[in-house]
Formats: C-alpha cells, sequence, structure tokens
C-alpha cells in the first residue's frame, strides 16, 4: 500500500501544480506589456493626436463623457493608429449612471475593435453592418419577450459585413455570448477586459468591488485581423444616463505562434467564427444563443478531473476490498 500512497501523493501535487497554472492565466494587466499608442489614460494627452472623438463626446481631466444625461445624445471615441499585435488584452474602466429610475434609462456603451472608425450610426453611436468585434454594454431591455435574462447585459458579436445588429431583439440573433452585470449607478469603479489570443475570446468583468475578474463570456474559434482600430461608443434615445470612460489600457499578450501563423499575413483575415452556426440560423431561436456549445478549457479541465478522481477513488476502494479479502483469506488457512 505505501506505493499506492505515493501514487496518490503524485497526483494530488499534479493537479495542485496544474491548477496554479491555470489561476496564473487569469487575466493580470500588470504582468503584461502597455501600448500607450493604443491606450487611453488620464489626463488624456493624447486625445487630438492619438485619440479622436466624435458627437456629444466631452473630454474632461478625469473622464471622458461619450453622452451626458440627455435624451438622443450619441457620441465616440477611436484610436487613430491600427493595431497590428496578434494576441492583446484591452482593460477599460467607465462608469455608467444617471438620474433615471429602474429601467428608465439607456442606452449603454459598445466598446469596438472594427476596420473603419469614426462612422456614426444607429449601433450605440456607431454604423451598422461593422467588420470586427463588438462588445455592448447594453443597459436596456427592448425586447419584452426576452424575459430569461437581466439587463444591464453584456454581448459579443464578431461581424464580417454582412450581419445587422437587432435592435429590437437586443442583439440575439448575432450574439455570440454574454452575462448579466449590474453595472449601473455603482458606487465604485467598474471594469472590463477584453482578451484575444490564439483565436480565443475572453471577456471579464470586475463590476462588484471586489478587485478580481469574473468571467463574463469565453469563446474559442474566433478569427480577427491586424490593422483595425479601437474604439468606445455610446447612445441615448427616449431614455439617457451618463456614459463615462476613465480609461482603455491595451497590453499586448507575448504569445508564441508556429512558423505557418507568423508567416500568414494577418491584415488580410476575414472576421468569423468557426464551430457556430450562422447568426442567419439563430432568427427564430429564443434563446438567443446559436453556439454549439463548445467545452471551454476550464469545462475540459474539470472533467478530466473528474474522471480521474473518479478512477482513484475506484482503485482505492478496490484495494481496499482486495486487502480485506486476503486478510479473510489467511484466517481460513
Amino acid at each position: 500500500m505505501s506505493g499506492f500512497k505515493t501514487f496518490l501523493s503524485s497526483i494530488f501535487i499534479f493537479f495542485l501544480v496544474d491548477c496554479c497554472l491555470v489561476g496564473c492565466d487569469i487575466t493580470d494587466g500588470n504582468t503584461e506589456h502597455l501600448k500607450r499608442e493604443h491606450s487611453l489614460t488620464k489626463p488624456y494627452q493624447g486625445v487630438g493626436n492619438q485619440w479622436d472623438f466624435w458627437g456629444s463626446t466631452l473630454v474632461t481631466s478625469s473622464y471622458v463623457r461619450l453622452t451626458p444625461d440627455e435624451r438622443s445624445k450619441q457620441g465616440s471615441i477611436w484610436n487613430t493608429v491600427p493595431c497590428y499585435l496578434k494576441d492583446w488584452e484591452m482593460h477599460v474602466q467607465f462608469k455608467v449612471h444617471g438620474s433615471g429610475k429602474k429601467n428608465l434609462h439607456g442606452d449603454g456603451i459598445a466598446l469596438w475593435y472594427t476596420k473603419d472608425r469614426l462612422h456614426p450610426g444607429p449601433v450605440f453611436g456607431n454604423q451598422d453592418q461593422f467588420h470586427g468585434l463588438a462588445i455592448f454594454l447594453d443597459t436596456f431591455r427592448n425586447d419584452l419577450h426576452g424575459m430569461d435574462r437581466s439587463f444591464p447585459y453584456i454581448s459579443a458579436m464578431v461581424n464580417n459585413g454582412t450581419v445587422s445588429y437587432d435592435h429590437g431583439k437586443d442583439g440575439r440573433s448575432s450574439e455570440l455570448g454574454g452575462c448579466s452585470a449590474d453595472i449601473r449607478n455603482r458606487d465604485f469603479d467598474t471594469y472590463l477586459a477584453i482578451r484575444y489570443s490564439r483565436g480565443r475570446l475572453t471577456v471579464m468583468v470586475d463590476v462588484d468591488d471586489k478587485n478580481e475578474w469574473k468571467e463574463c463570456i469565453d469563446i474559442g474559434g474566433v478569427r480577427l485581423p491586424t490593422g483595425y482600430f479601437f474604439g468606445a461608443s455610446a447612445a441615448t434615445g427616449d431614455l439617457s444616463d451618463n456614459h463615462d470612460v476613465i480609461s482603455m489600457k491595451l497590453y499586448q499578450l507575448m504569445v508564441d505562434h508556429s512558423p505557418e501563423e507568423e508567416n500568414l499575413d494577418w491584415t488580410k483575415i476575414e472576421p468569423s467564427v468557426s464551430l457556430f452556426k450562422s447568426p442567419k440560423d439563430n432568427i427564430d431561436d429564443p434563446t438567443g444563443n446559436f453556439r454549439g456549445t463548445p467545452l471551454t478549457g476550464w469545462k475540459v479541465f474539470l472533467l478530466l478531473l473528474c474522471a480521474l478522481l473518479g478512477i482513484v477513488v475506484c482503485a482505492v476502494v478496490g484495494a481496499v476490498v482486495f486487502q480485506k479479502r486476503q486478510e479473510r483469506n489467511k484466517r481460513f488457512y
């Protein structure tokens, strides 16, 4: 049995180390490389040089207000420098607040990584049928039939210029994934992180004053080109809110790629998501999810962990039963 105990100890140490490695992979901008040419920080000295703004956007020394708490306003701010990083992570500190009571405020903020910039339109102050990635922080429910989720709601969309965002359905037909998050009128800082690395898109939030990231979206099979622009926009309609951006910090992720990937012209990649149904196949889907529910890294890890623990338990039980039978047999002889 001593050899078996040694085996169990080895298994425990293996999983302890594995858990630590996985935990270290959680978003931590302090260990990455800040790219100042793509970052927006106080006192916003890059505005007018590395950042352009449009519409109702107001730049102060403490925040960039995309829209005031007034009806029918649109505003945006865009990085003037195209991003050629293959793997990156954007941290956004924001604040949504206003005088509107519960359910009487809107419309929300959108964060963009797109081919075109400074193109006003109906999608949270930006153009529809865009090329690239959008993260929507939607604070107002338009679809009264979609009561299976609470608002504010954060969702992701990848577009190749052919799909329209359906405001009436809160973007369900083109949504890749999302989560509810209480982001409005908080008395503390609220943050969102967008990570794109090795074809995986991950969105994390820190909106509960716990100083820790909580996973919101995790999607594999995402293809985004380089050379696109980062931006943020917001809009109000009949209802309104102050939509403020405090900072946008872009970090380069140091990731090794295969020689084939390195030789690929990443500027020619078409924005797409594999392992998913087409958004058109999801138009009549009331759940709003057209993911094929692929297993994420955590889910695979937990599944393997449970399976291995099950094998270990069975082995221990079997060894105990076998030992007792041996002792019983000795008593008979």
